[in-house]
């Protein structure tokens, strides 16, 4: 719904200012009323406290593509978790992931004045989650190289290869100027992270609960 409404204004830079994730604005407690960017000064006065924006810039995104993608991976990850810890726990974690992968960025990157927005970091959080849960899982994956197929791919081996991308892609990120925009990878991993030691301890918990199977008993 948010992503429909975008598609009316005519143009967003108010918008994603306004309720994207600045990092320096949370990271220094001031909040910005107005902001020169280089498209000239902008009034990005929000109705809520600073800190709202962790939440809001979740369900801002970028462009099409930008939104496709991450519900395509919402889609395909999220509905497992879901069914496994009902709708209410899955909302409060999915919430959970995308805030601590806010403060991961603002962590790597506290004086950039470049908002922060998508769904990528909760979802990363999701991705965190399945791997733990369900490692074994076989994912249809689409390759495109000099052909094109879909092969299935254990669900250990798909995200490992993609948490070891975004953390190579995050460390050339490093000493990039704080004003250029790009891709929040450290957002990525910390909601992976998270996502990862929720549901690490989750499994924990739930299998030492689990009563043991009627059909098994002790040989003498």
């Amino acid at each position: 719904m948010v992503f429909l409404y975008e598609l009316t204004l005519g143009d967003t830079a108010v918008f994603f200012f306004r309720y994207g994730m600045i990092p320096e604005e949370v990271a220094s407690g001031r909040t910005f009323t107005v902001l020169r960017t280089n498209v000239g000064p902008l009034d990005i006065a929000t109705p809520f406290p600073t800190w709202g924006t962790l939440l809001t810039s979740m369900f801002i995104h970028g462009s099409w593509m930008h939104f496709i993608g991450n519900m395509v991976y919402l889609w395909v990850f999220g509905d497992n978790i879901e069914g496994r810890v009902g709708h209410v726990l899955y909302l409060v974690f999915y919430l959970a992931a995308g805030v601590a992968a806010a403060f991961a960025q603002i962590a790597v990157n506290p004086s950039s004045q470049v908002p922060t927005i998508g769904a990528s970091g909760a979802i990363a959080g999701v991705l965190g989650a399945y791997l733990v849960l369900y490692p074994r899982s076989r994912i249809n994956t689409l390759v495109i190289m000099f052909f094109i197929t879909v092969i299935q791919i254990p669900a250990v081996v798909l995200l490992t290869v993609w948490i070891l991308m975004q953390f190579l892609e995050g460390l050339g990120s490093l000493g990039v100027s704080s004003q250029s925009g790009g891709v929040a990878y450290w957002a990525h991993i910390g909601g992976f992270a998270l996502g990862m030691a929720v549901f690490w301890v989750y499994k924990q918990v739930t299998q030492r609960r689990r009563p043991p199977d009627p059909w098994r008993q002790d040989i003498k």
